[in-house]
């Protein structure tokens, strides 16, 4: 009866968790670089003289059992060896050729990849950096030729996507995993100022190449952008000459599907050092996070430094006080120091003194605690830390009259930001050189409106529009002149700069 493939996964796996699982990775591991040397098949005995085995080596009757195990689970495949049969004895003695099993190559493939990723420090690598920026600068050649070498621009695309996937995924993991790196905290003093030294440095030359690269690999790319479609498409047919044979309809169809991943992986290419829209590139939050790794190690350093000059240790107090006792010269200095170290000073600004009889005087400030009577604490204080106070709840304040001064506060300030939007709102053109004169709602209500517009600004020669963040104005801001100059007036001073043409209109009369 055929096994489910479930079930078949999970034999597959059990040599990992079995009782001999040192003696099964052993096994496993030969056979893995037996496959990496392109070895077709293992005797047994070779098994056992090239395997890494943990001292003692095992017996020959041992792998023997392990690879008959490893085979009954699937992940080894036998047959019989007759290349060292020399007589018929031997030849009816059972003697075994194995090998990895497909399901083999792929325990084995995972587990490698696990373990890889799992060990895999994330790392910022400058020289993918270079490495890009010249496979660009040859498709830009490849570009140029009338005719390109389908070869040549395949491999050249091949060799870019391989380099930038391998800097996308250790960036990644760099932004992942710098936070949990940085987390010194029970770190020892010495490796934390290693560490610190190591990284800034590493940082600070990453963020430099990056700086320094990004800006021609991004010029690259935008010199490409309107050639690399038909280079794509020439990548796109070699690839589809190793699909399975079809018809024409199934083979156009496997030139389309891998031109659409070609241009995917163009496309993150192109995110990564291109800002799209108002995103920023991909580059410049990775600059931003290796930049913030620095403070967030200077604060770690901070928080050490802190831990060990603040560190509280009530044995060590203790013997430092009774040092500090020791060495009094008299009794009256003793008892100064006590009052000091325990905090053994007059209690009564707390104001828990009960209602003092007739004719008592309060007691002043001066007087020590072991002459004043005592105070008598209420037992809710000490259970709740806080007293209710005796007698009856306070009576209701009426707010009419506060409530009436803030409606009208906020009449009158409703009244002054709508003629300020009266005031710019017109609906027309308006060079900001003519605005004149503003008060200070209306100055605070531009300058609101002229940050968000300048805040949308892709460039500062392009023109943006947009709603206001409370949806009530429009805007259009256009820049004219990079000579020309505005200045407005206000009770707080003049703002000056670059002039431009605004339009400010409401979004209700559209």
């Amino acid at each position: 009866m055929r096994q489910p493939a479930t079930e078949l996964q999970s034999l597959l796996f059990r040599h990992v968790s079995a009782d001999k699982a040192a003696l099964y990775r052993a096994v496993m591991e030969t056979f893995a670089a037996a496959k990496r040397q392109f070895r077709l098949h293992l005797r047994p005995d070779e098994v056992l003289a090239e395997g890494t085995w943990t001292a003692p080596a095992p017996r020959i009757e041992e792998v023997q059992a392990a690879l008959a195990q490893l085979t009954e689970w699937g992940n080894l495949e036998s047959q019989p060896d007759t290349a060292r049969v020399a007589s018929l004895g031997d030849f009816y003695r059972a003697r075994w050729l194995y090998r990895l099993s497909q399901g083999g190559e792929a325990v084995e493939a995972a587990l490698a990849t696990f373990a890889r990723l799992l060990s895999r420090r994330a790392e910022l690598q400058t020289v993918a950096l270079e490495d890009i920026a010249s496979r660009l600068q040859a498709l830009q050649a490849l570009a140029d030729e009338a005719a390109p070498d389908a070869a040549k621009v395949h491999e050249t695309l091949r060799d870019l996507v391989r380099v930038f996937e391998s800097l996308a995924d250790n960036a990644q993991a760099f932004m992942a995993g710098i936070a949990r790196s940085i987390e010194l905290q029970q770190a020892e003093a010495t490796a934390v100022l290693a560490y610190k030294r190591r990284l800034i440095d590493y940082l600070e030359r990453f963020i430099g190449d990056l700086v320094g690269r990004s800006g021609g690999i991004a010029a690259r790319i935008l010199d490409l952008a309107p050639r690399i479609d038909p280079l794509l498409w020439q990548a796109a047919q070699r690839e589809a000459r190793d699909s399975a044979p079809g018809d024409e309809a199934e083979q156009l169809d496997a030139v389309s599907r891998s031109w659409q991943a070609w241009r995917e992986r163009w496309s993150g290419l192109r995110r990564w050092f291109v800002a799209t829209g108002h995103e920023p590139p991909q580059a410049e939050l990775l600059r931003a996070k290796a930049r913030s790794a620095i403070p967030q190690l200077l604060a770690a350093v901070a928080a050490l430094n802190e831990r060990r000059s603040g560190r509280s240790d009530r044995s060590a107090d203790f013997r430092m006080l009774a040092g500090w006792f020791a060495g009094c010269a008299s009794d009256d200095e003793a008892h100064r120091l006590a009052r000091a170290a325990f905090a053994l000073n007059p209690a009564r600004h707390f104001s828990l003194n009960p209602a003092l009889q007739a004719g008592a005087e309060e007691l002043p400030a001066s007087t020590p605690w072991a002459e004043a009577p005592p105070l008598r604490i209420h037992p809710r204080l000490r259970e709740y830390g806080q007293a209710t106070p005796r007698g009856a709840m306070p009576r209701v304040q009426v707010r009419d009259a506060e409530r009436q001064l803030l409606a009208a506060q906020f009449r009158e300030e409703h009244a002054q930001i709508e003629a300020a939007r009266v005031r710019l709102a017109t609906g027309q053109p308006t060079r900001l050189s003519d605005l004149g004169e503003l008060d200070t709602h209306a100055f605070g209500l531009f300058l609101g409106l002229l940050g968000e517009a300048l805040t949308a600004q892709s460039h500062p020669d392009a023109a943006v529009e947009l709603d206001s963040g409370d949806g009530l104005l429009r805007i259009r801001l256009e820049p004219l002149a990079a000579d020309s100059r505005a200045e407005i007036h206000t009770a707080d001073g003049v703002f000056a700069g670059r002039d431009h043409l605004l339009t400010i209109s409401r979004t209700d009369t559209h």
